[in-house]
This record gives C-alpha cells, structure tokens and sequence, in this order.
C-alpha cells in the first residue's frame, strides 16, 4: 500500500483554494495517486450540518468563542468519519481549510489565545496536522475583490467582515508559515491558476512516484 499522505490549503478570502485542490487532485492522479478531495468546515455528514449553522446568517451570529467551539466539533467528526480513514487506506487527503483557519480567523482576528484553540484541536482531534500546508498568499484587497466577484451579495459570514479582518487573517498565516517552515509551503497566489498549481506540485516532488 502507498502512503497516505495529508495536506491541506490555506489562505484569505478568494486565495483560489478550492481551484487548486480540484487541480492538484487532478494532477495527482495522472500520476497515479488517488486524492480525496475535502473541506472545512464540512467533510462529513455531522461536519456539513455544523457547516450551515457556521457560515450562515449575520456576522453577530456567534462570537469568536462560540465558533471555535463548533469549528472543533465539526472537525472532530471530519477527521474520525473522512480524513483518518482515508490516510489509513494509503489515499492523499486535500483539505480546503483545516486548524489554521481557525487559528486565523477566531485565534489571531477573532482575539481568541491560539493555546487554547489547540487544545481543542488536541481533544477533538487528537492534535492531527497535515504533513504539508500551502499558503496561497494573496494581498487582502485582491482577495477581497475576488471573493466579490465570485459571491456578489451571497457572501458568507466570514467573507462579509470588515477589511480590518482580513488583514489580521491574512497576517496571521503569514506569522504561522514563518513559524513552521518544515510544514507550510508559501505559494504566490496572484499568478494564473495553471502557474499556482504548478508551484505546489514542485513543492511536493519529494513525495511523487
């Protein structure tokens, strides 16, 4: 059996990340490796309910607190229903979003001690981090610009917070990637997908057949 392998990806609002683990699974199998495609939050069925309660209605609608919560739970379930299992039968895991959004988004911007968001992950989760995490680095304002042309008035309750926000998001995965350099990859993400998709595969040539 080959070895499983996780990776996930990670980044602001309209860093591509969804794009390029479609392209990645893509290209991945054409070299022989069988991806699995997944999300956060979301992944599982018990994820995807707690997905609807997170990412819909008003900005207000729960505190830092009480999305940290249920980020955790939801990825409780995620990890032991899809990602574990998956890594366990010798299949890639390509996760849109794992830990480090939570650390950015309710940790460094949501004002929440990044301690503490990983010792829920340590209960939860039992800990787990992706052997290799892709920074799709993009300037907050081109992201912002680009998650409006993608959602028009549907955004979610993330993509709709101030631009102080997502300046604290976008500096917080730029601290965490320089505190893990054996983990994070940092990808430049204002190039064309193709170019994007290419970078984090060269990123991992020393784990392709």
């Amino acid at each position: 059996m080959t070895e499983g392998r996780f990776l996930s990806l990670e980044g602001g609002e309209g860093a591509g990340k969804s794009t390029q683990a479609r392209a990645l699974a893509e290209a991945l199998a054409a070299r022989g490796v069988h991806a699995v495609i997944t999300r956060e939050p979301g992944g599982s069925a018990g994820a995807e309910a707690i997905r609807t309660l997170l990412m819909e209605g008003e900005a207000t609608r729960w505190s830092a607190h009480s999305e940290a919560l249920l980020f955790a739970a939801a990825r409780a379930d995620h990890v032991e229903k899809v990602i574990r299992p998956a890594i366990g039968a010798g299949h890639w895991v390509i996760c849109d979003r794992f830990i480090d959004s939570t650390r950015a988004y309710q940790g460094v911007a949501g004002g929440l001690d990044d301690a503490a968001i990983l010792a829920l992950h340590a209960f939860g989760s039992r800990g787990l981090l992706p052997d290799r995490t892709f920074l799709l680095a993009l300037p907050p304002e081109v992201g912002a610009a680009r998650a409006a042309t993608r959602d028009g008035a549907a955004a979610d309750r993330f993509a709709a917070r101030g631009e102080d926000f997502h300046v604290a998001v976008t500096n917080a995965f730029d601290r965490f990637a320089a505190h893990e350099p054996a983990r994070f990859r940092r990808v430049d993400a204002t190039r064309p997908p193709e170019d994007v998709t290419a970078a984090i595969l060269s990123e991992l040539a020393d784990w392709l057949p």
